[in-house]
């Protein structure tokens, strides 16, 4: 197993973002376009979706709707899988590919092309 805390899985149209999150980090807010899984392999973490939050201890899987924004904070150390089904085969490009700009994001690039 890698010790990078972020490894990078493509195969078959699908792509994984496997994180190690360190027990009281947080897996920052952000929002998709499609609807994808989450696995939580280990550990145990605190799930904010849209401004509900809940507990999860591994294993445990669950489904991310689209649109909705989420995020994780690890109670224990733990390892977050995302899972996504997406044609992109680039690690440098994938978040891009996948995630959603925030309004904030939206707005100031408007005001940019003012």
């Amino acid at each position: 197993m890698s010790t990078d805390p972020i490894t990078h899985h493509f195969g078959g149209g699908v792509y994984i973002k496997e994180s190690l999150v360190p027990a009281g980090a947080v897996l920052v807010q952000h929002k998709h376009a499609h609807d994808h899984l989450s696995y939580l392999v280990s550990g145990s973490v605190l799930v904010l979706v849209d401004g509900e939050m809940r507990r999860l201890d591994a294993p445990a899987c669950l489904k991310i709707v689209a649109g909705k924004h989420h995020g994780v904070r690890a109670l224990t150390a733990a390892t977050w899988l995302c899972i996504h089904a997406t044609d992109c085969t680039d690690a440098r490009d994938v978040d891009e590919v996948l995630i959603q700009p925030s309004d904030e994001d939206l707005h100031a690039m408007a005001r940019s092309m003012l």
